[in-house]
């Protein structure tokens, strides 16, 4: 096995821990580029194109719920109507911005100083959150209300910043507005269909030339590699993860970001 598909295996498991948990697996992907030495441009594409197989592995866990849906849809059923309204209501707002700010964006993905010091403060965020909201009783995505779905959508737009997470930004979100822990972190996964689907398809198309020609560095087989592994990784983690925060809430993930991105600064500023 040759040190790029070892490397591909790393980050694959990187991807599939981090993926679904508030912790950030864009800023994981990145302090672990930088940590291990590897040329953080050369792996750019990988780390995003990862998340898809990530992101299916909801599509696969969650395979009843988005028959059903489909199929109510079709059949122009309320429920199944409202379900995709929330879902395409709350990608919208990322939508827009990640195209517009995609510059910055990609100036910010190059500081790992910066992922670093956004775990320590989504830490802080989410504890705060965690002792103040009043967590509703548990319902079904289609139930949410449209000005709620939207909220939670704005919030994804503070995971453009590497290390405030995705999913810590939608969760926390909307925990904030009272809704249940499950609720939120169910939406959180259906959001992350079409949010990722976008930011992968985006990426693709933008380094097409040079991955249609073979002349990138981390080839579409080092990309296979790792996105099988993100996959099977994050099949575990999500079955886990529902029950876990059940049970203990997100203050533990909390006290992660923050221990990481306290050692991460001090490593850097070391460095």
């Amino acid at each position: 096995m040759d040190s790029h598909t070892i490397t591909a295996v790393l980050l694959g498991i990187v991807e599939g821990l981090t993926e679904f948990l508030p912790v950030s697996s864009t800023g994981h992907l990145i302090l672990a580029t930088e940590l291990l030495g590897f040329n953080a441009a050369e792996w750019d594409v990988f780390n995003v194109v990862i998340q898809l197989p990530a992101i299916l592995a909801v599509v696969v866990l969650y395979w009843r719920t988005f028959v059903e849906v489909g199929a109510g849809a079709l059949r122009r059923e309320p429920d199944s109507l409202h379900f995709v309204r929330n879902v395409l209501v709350a990608f919208i707002p990322s939508a827009i911005l990640g195209v517009l700010l995609k510059k910055k964006i990609d100036t910010l993905m190059e500081t790992p100083s910066v992922v670093a010091a956004a775990l320590v403060v989504g830490g802080v965020l989410i504890l705060v959150i965690e002792r103040l909201a009043r967590q509703g009783e548990y319902q079904p995505v289609s139930k949410l209300p449209l000005h709620k779905a939207l909220a939670v959508g704005v919030m994804q737009c503070l995971a453009m910043v590497p290390g405030m997470s995705r999913s810590a930004s939608t969760i926390m979100g909307a925990l904030s507005m009272g809704i249940n822990r499950k609720t939120a972190a169910e939406f959180s996964f259906f959001l992350a269909v079409p949010t990722m689907f976008g930011a992968t398809a985006k990426q693709l198309w933008d380094h097409r030339s040079e991955l249609a020609a073979g002349t990138s560095t981390v080839g579409w087989s080092d990309i296979a590699v790792g996105g099988v592994t993100s996959f099977i990784v994050s099949l575990v983690v999500i079955k886990l993860f529902v029950t876990y925060i059940g049970r203990h809430g997100f203050a533990p993930f909390a006290w992660y970001r923050i221990v990481v991105g306290a050692a991460a600064l001090v490593w850097l500023l070391g460095v």
